[in-house]
C-alpha cells in the first residue's frame, strides 16, 4: 500500500494504517532526528510526530511524497521540542556545526562558527527583511505561509526574500572561504 493511501486511511481514523506508517518510516526519521536532537529526546519527538500525523492527516494533500510530508512534521516537532525545552539556540548551533568538511582541530570549528555569524551579518541588522525571513524560516522552522502572515506580506515576497537570504549567505561564506584559502 502506498503512503498516500495509508495517510488517507489514518485521516479516516484507521490506527492500523498509522502503525504501518510508523513501522515504515520511524527508523529513518529517528536517524535524521538524531542529527539535530540529543538521543534521549528522539523517541519523544518521534511520538509527537506520529501524534501530529494522526491529528493532521485530514489536511494531507497528496501532491508530493508522503515521506516528505512526514519529515516536515518531524522537523517542526523537533524545533517545537527544542523551543519548549529552552534549547532553540541549540538547534542553530547544531545546524552550524553540521558542515560537510570534517574539523579535526577545535579552533577550526570556532572559525567556522565565526564565519557563519559573519555570514548572518551579511543579511543585515536584526529585523532586516532578509534576516527576519531567514530567522523565521530556518531557525524557528516556520512555514512560508506563517512567515507571510507574521510579516504582513505575500508568500511570494517571503520566497523571494528567502532566496536572496540564501544567496547572501552563500556569497558571504564563499568570500570568507576564499580569503581563508589565500584568495582575494
Amino acid at each position: 500500500m502506498e503512503d498516500d493511501e495509508l495517510i488517507c486511511r489514518v485521516a479516516a481514523g484507521d490506527d492500523t494504517a498509522l502503525r504501518e506508517l510508523f513501522f515504515r518510516h520511524a527508523p529513518w526519521l529517528s536517524a535524521r532526528l538524531r542529527s539535530t536532537l540529543p538521543v534521549s529526546d528522539v523517541e519523544d519527538v518521534l511520538q509527537e510526530t506520529f501524534l501530529a500525523v494522526w491529528r493532521g492527516a485530514g489536511g494531507y494533500e497528496p501532491r508530493g511524497i508522503g515521506a516528505g510530508w512526514l519529515w516536515g512534521i518531524a522537523r517542526r516537532q523537533a524545533a517545537l521540542w527544542l523551543r519548549q525545552s529552552g534549547r532553540a539556540a541549540e538547534l542553530l548551533g547544531r545546524i552550524a556545526s553540521a558542515e560537510p568538511v570534517e574539523v579535526d582541530d577545535p579552533s577550526d570549528a570556532v572559525v567556522w562558527r565565526v564565519d557563519l555569524a559573519a555570514a548572518v551579518e551579511a543579511l543585515g541588522p536584526a529585523g532586516a527583511p532578509e534576516r527576519e525571513v531567514w530567522r523565521l524560516l530556518y531557525v524557528e522552522d516556520r512555514s512560508v505561509s506563517a512567515v507571510a502572515e507574521l510579516m504582513g506580506v505575500p508568500e511570494g515576497t517571503i520566497k523571494s526574500r528567502a532566496h536572496r537570504a540564501r544567496r547572501l549567505l552563500q556569497a558571504a561564506l564563499g568570500r570568507r572561504a576564499s580569503t581563508a584559502n589565500g584568495g582575494s
